[in-house]
């Protein structure tokens, strides 16, 4: 691990240097990431009898931007070097058959291009350079067209996003700065009166033959318009084979925005509704600036009654496969999202976040601490706790093992970010 932080810090500085010395016409910038993820489980999670009571997850990850335009043309191209030493890698040989997957690392598997490529590779390490952007766009006064890979996210959902179908955060995830690209074709249409029309192609590969295939592919069309001061989405797609329509918007009430959006997807098996709303308001207390989030989400696509048994889930196949893509996160039907985020002061953020199961009831705490401790240096902190009985969402559902439970305890999140 020692070597690869230092790897990564060489090519950050010698890539710094040159976007300092070389006046091309090509911009030039990124970032290092150093980040460490500590968990603690309980005597009865299986994660304790493969790890022990707690691990340690290391990783460090060099991102480095370029990009160039002439006239109407833009070129852009991000490159990743990522070096992981973590003992939950070696959770993916240990529990193959845990709902979350787990120690997952990312691949161009489900991608149209392979861009990443593997350097090194042990039980608990891995080392892989791979290209997160690359992409040819044109741009004209109505009209924007790039090609490659590159990320879009759609929707009004602050915590949860159904009408975000490509690449979606995890809510709970820390650091939201980067979203994963997909191979895909991106149009925009601009109206005269600001609104707009956006039509998505993403070209993916079955990735048990590794050919083309269409209906691992998505199509999809966005028009953004307006209602007087408020804002409305109607959303159209084809995703996986799936059809999805969706449609949403944001509401302007006094000093509070109104934000929600409603999706409706046909799978093979069934009608799937499911829906977000939010209301945020940003005030001030005590001399601080505070911004506050309350949210309510309803998976159409999760288990009902609270019903989390192994025979229960492998019934519902279209939950388990957007798990696996990495498309939902949650396991039940209703939830609620509350957040504050404290301007301390302006270098020192604290933001305190509440998801709550409704039908467990269990719940995640996080506590988040962004601090911008130097010009090109932020320091990022969280610390996770769950909390329920064993057998609900967050306390730890039941194992197929009797007595265990998929289970972790509190956590500790740290990051350290330099940008150049």
């Amino acid at each position: 691990m020692k070597r690869t932080v230092l790897l990564l810090l060489a090519v950050s500085w010698a890539l710094a240097a040159q976007a300092q010395s070389v006046d091309s016409g090509w911009q030039i910038g990124g970032h290092s990431k150093f980040r460490l993820n500590y968990f603690t489980y309980p005597d009865d999670s299986v994660f304790a009898d493969a790890l022990g009571s707690s691990s340690v997850d290391t990783g460090a990850d060099a991102r480095i931007k370029f990009a160039k335009r002439h006239g109407g043309w833009d070129f852009k191209a991000d490159y990743q070097l990522i070096g992981i030493y973590a003992d939950t890698l070696e959770l993916s040989e240990q529990l193959p058959g845990a709902i979350f997957p787990a120690g997952r690392v990312i691949n161009d598997d489900r991608r149209w291009f392979d861009l990443t490529w593997d350097l090194a590779e042990s039980s608990k390490g891995t080392l892989l350079h791979r290209l997160d952007r690359l992409s040819l766009g044109y741009t004209t006064d109505h009209t924007v067209w790039r090609f490659g890979r590159q990320a879009i996210s759609w929707g009004n959902g602050m915590v949860f996003s159904p009408m975000d179908i490509f690449n979606p955060f995890d809510p709970a995830a820390v650091d939201k700065e980067y979203k994963t690209g997909d191979d895909m074709l991106y149009g925009q249409y601009l109206f005269n009166n600001g609104s707009d029309m956006q039509a998505v192609a993403v070209v993916r590969r079955n990735p048990l033959t590794g050919d083309v295939d269409k209906d691992q592919s998505s199509l999809a069309f966005k028009y953004h318009g307006f209602i007087g001061m408020n804002e409305f989405d109607l959303l159209v797609a084809e995703h996986y084979a799936d059809r999805v329509i969706g449609a949403g918007g944001t509401l302007s009430l006094g000093g509070a925005v109104l934000r929600g959006d409603l999706t409706w997807t046909s799978t093979d098996l069934d009608d799937v509704f499911s829906a977000v709303s939010s209301l945020s308001y940003s005030w001030t207390w005590g001399g601080k600036n505070i911004s506050g989030l309350l949210e309510y989400y309803y998976n159409g696509f999760g288990q009902r009654h609270s019903d989390y048994s192994m025979q229960s889930l492998l019934q519902n196949p279209d939950l388990l496969l957007r798990i696996e893509r990495g498309e939902l996160f949650t396991l039940a039907r209703h939830y609620v999202a509350a957040s504050a985020m404290v301007e301390i002061n302006p270098l020192f953020l604290l933001t305190p976040n509440l998801f709550v199961n409704l039908e467990d009831p269990s719940a995640l705490l996080q506590i988040v601490a962004q601090y911008d401790w130097k010009q090109n240096l932020q320091v990022l902190g969280a610390l996770n706790i769950p909390v329920g009985a064993s057998g609900t969402e967050y306390g730890g559902i039941e194992a197929p093992v009797d007595g265990q439970y998929f289970s972790s305890g509190p956590g500790l999140f740290a990051q350290l970010a330099w940008y150049f």
